[in-house]
C-alpha cells in the first residue's frame, strides 16, 4: 500500500515538473519574440530613416527575395525532428548529424538558387546582386538550428534563446555604430549575415557546454530519406506561406522600382509586427482543443469558437485606430520621406485579421487531419496573390499590393471555406466570430 501511494506522490510530481517546464520553455520563447519584436521595431525604424525610401526599398526588396528560398533551407524539418527525437531519443546523434546536412546543403543551394534567380530575371544592378548574395548564405549558417530544435525536443529553448539574442542584441548595437559612422548599405548586409554567424557560434558553444558533442553526430542516408519524405508537403506550404508575405515587395521591385519598395515595407514592417500574437496563443490553447476533441464534441467546437472570438476581437482591436492613425504613426516613426506608407498602413492592417482567424483554425485542421486542405487553400491564396499583384500594382503600386494581399488572405483563409462540404461546419464558427455581439 505504502508503495502504491509513493508511486502516486511520484507520478503527480513528475507531471507537475512536466508542466513547469512546459511553462517555463514558453515563457522564454515569448520574451524572445517580445525582445526581438521591440528591438528590430526601433533599430529597424533607425535604419529607414538612415537609409532613406529608396536604399531601404533596396535593402528590403533583396530580403524578400532571398526569403522566397528560405524553404530550401528550412526543409519544414524542424517539428518533424522534434517528433523523431522524442520518439528515439536512443537514436538522436544520427537524427540530429542528418538534419544539420541536409539543412546545410540547403543553405548552399539556396544561395546558389537565389542568385542564379536574379541573373535569369536580366537583373543587372551590381549592388542588388551583392546585397541578395550575402544575405542568402544566412542560411549555410541556419545550418546549425539544428541544435535549437534538440533543446526544444528536450523542452529547453531557453539556451537557444540566450543564444540567440546575445546575437540579435550584439547586432543591433553594431547596427546602431553603423548609422553613427555612416556606414554604407552594403554594410548592414554585412552585418545581418555576421547576426546569424554569430547565432551559430552561440549555439555551438552552449551545445558543448551542456555536454554534448557535435563529433558523436553521423549521417545516415535512410534517416534523410525519412525525414524528406514527411517534410516534402512542408516545404511546399512554406514556399506558399512566403509568396503570401513577401511576394508583394519582390513585385513592387520588379514592376515599380526601389522607392516604392521602401514606402510599402514601412507599412508591412508596422503591419506585422503584431503576428506573433495569435502564434503565441494558438501554441498554449492547441492542446486543450485537442484534448476536448477526445472527450466532447460540443466542447471541442465550443472551445474553438472562444479562440476565433478571442483572436478576432484582438486583429480588429488592432486594426480599428491603426486604420485612422496610419498616417500620423508612419509620420512620427519613419518621417515625412515615408509619408505615402500611411494610406497602405490604413488598407494592410486589415490582413490582421484574417491572419489571426487562420491561425486559429490551424488546431481545428490538425485535429480534423485536414492538413492537406489547409496545404491547398494556402497555395490557392498564394497564386491568388500573385495574380492579383499583376493586375494592381502597375496601377495602384504599394497600395494595390496591400489591397492584393487582404483580398488573397480573406479568400484563403475565411471564403474558400464556405465552398468545401468538409469545412463549411468550421466556416459558419468563422463568421459567428465576427458577429462580436452573438453569444454561442
Amino acid at each position: 500500500m505504502l508503495s502504491k501511494l509513493k508511486i502516486k506522490h511520484l507520478s503527480k510530481f513528475k507531471s507537475r515538473s512536466k508542466l513547469h517546464a512546459i511553462i517555463s520553455n514558453t515563457g522564454w520563447l515569448f520574451a524572445d519574440r517580445i525582445l526581438r519584436m521591440g528591438a528590430s521595431l526601433v533599430v529597424g525604424v533607425w535604419v529607414a530613416r538612415y537609409l532613406g525610401v529608396q536604399q531601404y526599398g533596396l535593402f528590403n526588396y533583396a530580403l524578400a527575395f532571398v526569403s522566397l528560398f528560405s524553404p530550401i533551407f528550412t526543409l519544414g524539418l524542424d517539428d518533424i525532428v522534434v517528433r523523431h527525437i522524442v520518439r528515439q531519443s536512443s537514436n538522436k546523434e544520427e537524427i540530429l548529424g542528418t538534419t544539420f546536412w541536409l539543412k546545410l546543403l540547403g543553405g548552399i543551394a539556396s544561395v546558389l538558387f537565389a542568385v542564379s534567380t536574379m541573373f535569369l530575371l536580366g537583373e543587372d544592378e551590381t549592388l542588388k546582386i551583392w546585397l541578395v548574395a550575402i544575405l542568402g548564405m544566412a542560411g549555410i549558417f541556419r545550418a546549425t538550428d539544428t541544435i535549437e530544435v534538440w533543446f526544444q525536443s528536450q523542452v529547453q529553448s531557453k539556451y537557444a534563446v540566450i543564444a540567440k539574442n546575445t546575437a540579435f542584441l550584439l547586432n543591433s548595437v553594431i547596427k546602431i555604430a553603423l548609422i553613427l559612422t555612416k556606414a554604407p548599405l552594403l554594410a548592414f548586409a554585412w552585418v545581418t549575415l555576421a547576426e546569424f554567424a554569430m547565432s551559430a557560434i552561440g549555439l555551438l558553444i552552449i551545445y558543448q557546454v551542456k555536454g554534448s558533442s557535435l563529433l558523436l553526430w553521423r549521417w545516415s542516408f535512410s534517416a534523410a530519406r525519412s525525414l524528406l519524405k514527411e517534410s516534402l508537403p512542408l516545404i511546399f506550404s512554406g514556399f506558399a506561406i512566403l509568396i503570401y508575405m513577401k511576394i508583394d515587395q519582390v513585385m513592387l521591385g520588379q514592376m515599380i522600382g526601389n522607392t516604392e519598395v521602401g514606402i510599402y515595407s514601412a507599412a508591412v514592417r508596422i503591419s506585422e509586427i503584431w503576428y506573433f500574437i495569435p502564434g503565441a496563443i494558438v501554441s498554449s490553447v492547441a492542446p486543450s482543443i485537442y484534448a476536448a476533441k477526445e472527450k466532447s464534441e460540443s466542447l471541442y467546437y465550443q472551445r474553438i469558437g472562444q479562440l476565433l472570438r478571442l483572436l478576432a476581437c484582438i486583429s480588429i482591436a488592432i486594426a480599428l485606430p491603426m486604420t485612422f492613425l496610419s498616417d500620423k504613426i508612419i509620420m512620427v516613426m519613419f518621417g515625412s520621406g515615408y509619408a505615402e506608407a500611411g494610406p497602405i498602413l490604413a488598407i494592410h492592417i486589415w490582413t490582421s485579421l484574417f491572419v489571426f482567424m487562420g491561425l486559429a483554425t490551424s488546431p481545428w485542421f490538425i485535429a480534423e487531419g485536414l492538413n492537406h486542405v489547409s496545404l491547398g487553400k494556402t497555395l490557392f491564396g498564394a497564386l491568388l496573390n500573385i495574380i492579383l499583384n499583376l493586375l494592381l500594382i502597375p496601377k495602384y503600386a504599394g497600395f494595390g499590393a496591400a489591397i492584393a494581399t487582404i483580398i488573397s488572405q480573406a479568400a484563403s483563409t475565411f471564403v474558400c471555406n464556405a465552398f468545401d462540404s468538409r469545412t463549411q461546419n468550421i466556416f459558419k464558427i468563422q463568421v459567428r466570430s465576427l458577429l462580436l455581439f452573438y453569444k454561442n
